[in-house]
């Protein structure tokens, strides 16, 4: 049972870390700079988005998308709630210190941001035929040529 929730912890806790790094650079860097904050922040986005990505590529590779998949949404929604309630802490604000409209922005982001790059590296991989599903079929194939052919009597 460990084995199966140490990786989606791992991806949540990841997906954190990278929000408290932003966090703190942000902080200690560039608090007076707006548009240096916004660019660190979007920056932070594409990471996740690349992080996810990459985890779509890796786990379609071995399992179908159905088990892997909520497992991945699990985690990414356990990174979001720990980003938009516990990081504005670090920050040295609060969740709701700039209005609902910029709370609600930070989660349609992380959802966009994760959404899509979870789907474009599953896309890639398809692309690629490395998916579970096409090696599946391509082993079914392969077994099936391997097999000599019935010979029918008449």
């Amino acid at each position: 049972m460990k084995d199966r929730w140490l990786p989606l912890g791992v991806l949540a806790g990841v997906l954190f870390a990278v929000n408290v790094v932003a966090r703190l650079i942000i902080r200690f860097g560039f608090a007076d700079d707006v548009d240096a904050a916004d660019r660190m922040s979007l920056g932070m986005f594409a990471l996740i988005g690349v992080i996810l990505g990459t985890v779509a590529f890796l786990w379609g590779r071995r399992r179908p998308v159905s088990q892997w998949s909520p497992e991945v949404a699990g985690a990414v929604l356990v990174a979001l709630t720990l980003t938009i309630f516990v990081g504005p802490f670090i920050s040295g604000t609060q969740p709701f210190a700039n209005g609902a409209g910029q709370f609600f922005s930070q989660i349609w982001l992380y959802a966009g941001f994760t959404l899509g790059g979870a789907l474009i590296g599953f896309l890639v991989l398809t692309a690629l035929g490395l998916d579970y599903r096409s090696q599946s079929l391509k082993r079914y194939a392969e077994s099936r040529q391997a097999k000599p052919r019935k010979i029918v009597r008449r």
